[in-house]
This record gives structure tokens, sequence and C-alpha cells, in this order.
């Protein structure tokens, strides 16, 4: 292979007319590759979205009651601490994907998105366990915002890899 030429994963180099590596890629492949990190990315951005829609019903069940404007700000206050998070994620998950695969880092990743999604829906309401509740929101939120970091490094490396 020849220094010019970045070959992907799954493809081979041609020599061209010229001496220089043709790289061809496998166009199934490359789909498959761009549509798996698609589906991947697209379930992270999900977990934000519906977070963000239901952000008042979650201020209500999560945090004292008293002031709705307060709970509102404080849901928005979790959702702000996991883009805050996801640069560390990032430089968790990049170079471990470098050392154990991609595809092993997203599936990680995309467990972890899961994982805190879940215990968003276990977490008890504010009346039931006091301060937990938001402190509990936190962690998963933090948890969610992190999976995020090493999933978008990882899955747009992914698909370079793959590209022609």
């Amino acid at each position: 292979m020849s220094a010019a030429t970045v070959a992907s994963p799954l493809s081979l180099e041609k020599p061209g007319r010229s001496g220089a590596g043709v790289t061809a890629t496998d166009p199934a492949l490359v789909r498959r590759a761009v549509k798996a990190a698609a589906l991947g990315n697209a379930m992270e951005w999900f977990d934000f979205g519906v977070y963000s829609y239901i952000a008042v019903t979650l201020g209500k069940v999560f945090f004292p009651s008293g002031n709705p404007t307060a709970q509102l700000l404080s849901t928005f206050g979790a959702f702000a601490a996991a883009f805050l998070v996801r640069p560390l994620g990032g430089m968790v998950f990049g170079p471990l994907g470098d050392r154990v695969g991609r595809q092993k880092v997203l599936a990680v990743t995309m467990i972890m998105m899961a994982a805190g999604t879940f215990a968003i829906g276990l977490i008890p309401s504010y009346a039931t366990i006091g301060v937990w509740a938001p402190v509990l929101l936190l962690v998963a939120r933090l948890v969610q915002g992190f999976s995020t970091g090493g999933e978008y490094a990882g899955a747009s490396t992914f698909i370079a890899e793959y590209a022609p």
C-alpha cells in the first residue's frame, strides 16, 4: 500500500496507470456502514429530542413544586449538563476506538445511552425520594452526554474509514 493511499477497512488497492494506488470499495459495504452509523446517531439524538420535548413534565416530576419556571430551568440545566460532558466522552472513546475497534465502542456508547434513558424512566418522583430525584436525573443525563460524545466522534470516524 502506498503512503498516499489510506484504505478503508474493506477495500482493495489496485495499482493505477501512474503507479499510485487506487482504492476500490464495495458500495454495499459502504451503504451498510453509513446506515449503521446513522441509525446509532439517530438513536442518540432521539433521546435528546424527547427529553427537551417533555421538559415541562420532567420538571414537575423530578424537581420541587412551587415555581414552574424554576422547575423548567432546572430541567434544562440537567439537559445542558449532558452537553458539557460530551467532549469528555469523545476524549475517552476516541482513543479507545483506535485500540479496540470502532464497532465495539459504538456498541458500548449505544448501550450507555439506552441505560441512561432507561434509568430516567425508573427514577421515582421528587415527592417519593426527595432530593435524590434530581440527583439521579443529573447522573443519567451525564451518562447520556458522555455516551453521545463518544458515539458522535466514533461514528464520524467510522464513516470516514469507509469512504471511497
